[in-house]
C-alpha cells in the first residue's frame, strides 16, 4: 500500500471512529421495541424478510406508507434510503427527523406521495452476529463490506417489497439513495443493476473500501466498465452531494470530474460542513423533491 493511500485510511477510520417480506407479528414482536419518540401521518410498518445470501437467515426493514394507502388502490413509487457505519435501518427516523420531513413536504406539496424503504444493509455473517439488527460500530462496518448485501439487494428488498406493497414496479418510479457507505452501495447497487432505479441520491459518498474476500467482493470491481452500460440510458437524476468540509470531499470532486470526462449525465452539489447528519438531512430533503419529476 502506498503511503499516501495508507494515511488517507488512517485519517479516514480515526474520523469514523470519533428474503420473502412478511408483516408476521409473531417473528416482529423477537426484535427490540423500539421508540421513535415522534408523530407522524403516515404509516409505518415493521418487516421481515429472508435473506438469500450466507449471513442471517432474516433482516428488518422498516417500510412507511404514505396515510391513505389502505383506503385506497392507487400504485406509488418507491424511494430506498440506506444508512451509513454506526447504522442500521432505524438511523434516519432517529437521526434524521426522516418521518417528520417526509409529511411536511408532502403536505406543502413538495414531495409527491412515495413508498420509503428502509432495510439493514450492514455486513453480518450470522444470526448471532446479526442479533436482531444490531449497530455495528464504524471501525467494524469500514472492514467489513464484502458485497453480500449489495449483491442480493434486488432479490431480497426491491422485489420482496414490489410483491407486497402496490407500487409501481418500474425503473422510472424507483429510487435509491444513502449516506456515507451507504451512499458508496448506492454507487455500486445501481452500476451493478443500471435498469432498476432512475433516481440516485449519494450523500457525502465514501471512497472504496477495503474488501473482504468473499464470492460476491466483485460487486465492487470494474466500475467504470459497468458506468459505460449505466450511462448509455442514464438514469434521470445522479445526485453527488457532500460537504466542503467532508473527508471525502477531494474524493469525490475527483469522481465527478471523471463522471464530466466522460459526458455522464449527474448532478454535484456542495455546501458548507462535513460528514453530519445536518448535511444528511438537508441533502435527502433536496433530493426527495426532486424525485418523479
Amino acid at each position: 500500500m502506498k503511503i499516501r493511500e495508507f494515511t488517507y485510511l488512517a485519517v479516514t477510520i480515526l474520523l469514523l471512529s470519533s428474503c420473502t417480506v412478511s408483516r408476521r407479528a409473531a417473528a416482529i414482536a423477537e426484535y427490540p421495541k423500539i421508540d421513535y419518540n415522534c408523530e407522524y401521518k403516515g404509516i409505518l410498518e415493521e418487516c421481515v424478510y429472508h435473506c438469500s445470501v450466507k449471513g442471517p437467515s432474516e433482516r428488518r426493514m422498516l417500510v412507511y406508507l404514505p396515510a391513505d394507502y389502505y383506503e385506497t388502490s392507487t400504485r406509488y413509487p418507491v424511494f430506498y434510503l440506506l444508512h451509513g457505519a454506526r447504522g442500521n435501518e432505524t438511523s434516519w427516523i432517529m437521526k434524521g427527523d426522516l418521518l417528520q420531513n417526509i409529511d411536511s413536504l408532502t403536505a406543502n406539496g413538495l414531495m409527491e406521495k412515495t413508498i420509503v424503504v428502509l432495510p439493514n444493509t450492514n455486513q453480518h455473517d450470522s444470526d448471532r452476529d446479526y442479533a436482531k439488527s444490531r449497530i455495528k460500530g464504524a471501525i467494524e462496518s469500514f472492514f467489513e463490506n464484502d458485497g453480500r448485501v449489495e449483491y442480493s439487494f434486488i432479490s431480497d428488498v426491491v422485489e420482496e417489497v414490489d410483491s407486497a406493497y402496490r407500487t409501481i414496479p418500474e425503473k422510472s418510479a424507483r429510487a435509491i439513495g444513502g449516506l456515507s457507505i451507504g451512499a458508496l452501495q448506492s454507487i455500486h447497487i445501481t452500476a451493478n443493476y443500471p435498469d432498476v432505479f432512475d433516481y440516485v441520491g449519494m450523500f457525502s459518498p465514501m471512497v472504496h473500501p477495503p474488501l473482504k474476500p468473499s464470492e460476491h467482493v466483485s460487486f465492487y470491481k470494474k466500475l467504470k466498465q459497468k458506468h459505460k452500460v449505466q450511462f448509455a440510458s442514464p438514469p434521470r437524476l445522479y445526485w453527488v452531494m457532500i460537504g466542503k468540509t467532508d473527508i471525502f470531499y477531494p474524493r469525490m470532486q475527483g469522481y465527478c470530474r471523471y463522471l464530466t470526462r466522460k459526458g455522464y449525465k449527474h448532478e454535484y452539489y456542495t455546501s458548507p460542513g462535513g460528514h453530519q447528519w445536518y448535511n444528511w438531512e438537508e441533502y435527502c430533503n433536496m433530493f426527495m423533491q426532486r424525485l418523479w419529476k
